[in-house]
């Protein structure tokens, strides 16, 4: 957590603030380590701060030891005016803050409390530009959370029939990252067959899988709080060649994308890679979404590889980032195809992390 701590305070000498108020939980997490539901981190240059209440005072010594104390006691001494007397202490003249995690109402409270002698300062970014790229520590529990993805596809795959349901299938899946060792799911697992597929995030119903459709399945596994995301698109019995053609198309894409990722490419360029190829066979309109999102603490985080907006350029792919490959083509009333891996961007390209075959 140090190291993290010395980049944010790099960061916040680049943009001229003093001080910062981190109030989102994933922020606050990946700063502290500090797990709690409640609280809040005041950091300065010289000072480390964790603001919470009386529930969490064992828990935060724990997790966050390089923070000092300030209880919050509801009613009496509320969040606000804790955060008040620290800016005093501190001699504060400007606090920073989370915008984008900051309802109005808490701002009022906060700006009511500070009174006039502090000016508060949105910065948005911040924390979540250093939670880009990814440190050793971060790096083992994708790895671990990828793992248990990866062995609970290749559990449950050989247990599927036609008769199976969605519902059935996804459930399966949500046991066998339970017992393979993930602490919470990504997300509740997709599986989606025959025309249900040409949804990209459909939910699971009551329905046979069948068998020689399209069955797409998008899973992942949560371990020490990282995420992991994988697709595979399968087929029970023996597909056509519509189908075979479009997953080869779309595995091709996948493969000139995961050849061509590096630091240095822009996030417009990388999604580029795989929607021309696709749009050269016919199906630009059918890849509906962009190649990929960074994975991390949360299951969809910076950077995001997609189009960039008229008159505009995504920004450069960084070593140590993490983001999905997951270019898709999707059919109304005949299904979809996709396939997702996880890659580790590198200064002369990407290590391909999912190992779940395709």
């Amino acid at each position: 957590m140090h190291d993290r701590l010395v980049r944010l305070r790099a960061a916040m000498a680049e943009r001229g603030l003093s001080a910062i108020l981190v109030s989102a939980p994933v922020n606050r997490r990946y700063l502290s380590g500090f797990t709690g539901s409640y609280g809040a981190l005041l950091i300065t240059p010289d000072a480390a701060l964790i603001l919470t209440d009386g529930r969490y005072r064992l828990q935060a010594a724990l997790e966050a030891p390089a923070f000092a104390l300030r209880e919050v006691v509801n009613p009496g001494r509320p969040m606000p005016a804790v955060l008040a007397e620290a800016t005093r202490e501190l001699g504060l003249a400007t606090l920073a803050f989370e915008a984008e995690h900051t309802s109005v109402a808490e701002h009022g409270r906060l700006s009511d409390a500070l009174g006039g002698g502090v000016a508060l300062l949105p910065a948005d970014g911040l924390v979540e530009g250093l939670r880009e790229q990814k440190d050793e520590a971060e790096l083992v529990a994708l790895q671990r959370a990828i793992a248990i993805t990866d062995q609970a596809l290749a559990t449950v795959l050989p247990q599927l029939t036609p008769a199976t349901t969605e519902r059935q299938a996804a459930w399966l899946l949500e046991v066998a990252m339970r017992e393979g060792g993930a602490e919470a799911l990504s997300f509740p697992p997709i599986v989606a067959s025959g025309p249900h597929a040409a949804l990209p995030h459909w939910q699971p119903v009551d329905e046979p899988l069948g068998a020689g459709r399209p069955i797409v399945i998008d899973m992942g596994a949560r371990f020490g709080g990282y995420h992991a995301d994988l697709t595979r698109t399968v087929v029970l019995g023996e597909p056509d060649g519509r189908f075979e053609a479009i997953y080869g198309l779309v595995l091709a894409a996948q493969q000139r994308a995961i050849a061509g990722l590096r630091a240095g490419l822009r996030t417009d360029e990388a999604d580029a890679l795989a929607r021309d190829h696709i749009a050269a066979a016919g199906h630009g309109e059918h890849f509906t979404h962009g190649l990929g999102h960074g994975v991390g603490l949360n299951i969809h985080e910076g950077p995001g590889l997609r189009r960039a907006a008229p008159g505009g350029q995504g920004t450069p792919l960084r070593a140590g980032m993490v983001t999905s490959v997951e270019p898709g083509v999707y059919i109304e009333g005949w299904g979809g195809v996709r396939i997702e891996d996880l890659v580790l961007i590198t200064a002369d390209g990407c290590e391909v992390l999912s190992r779940a075959p395709k």
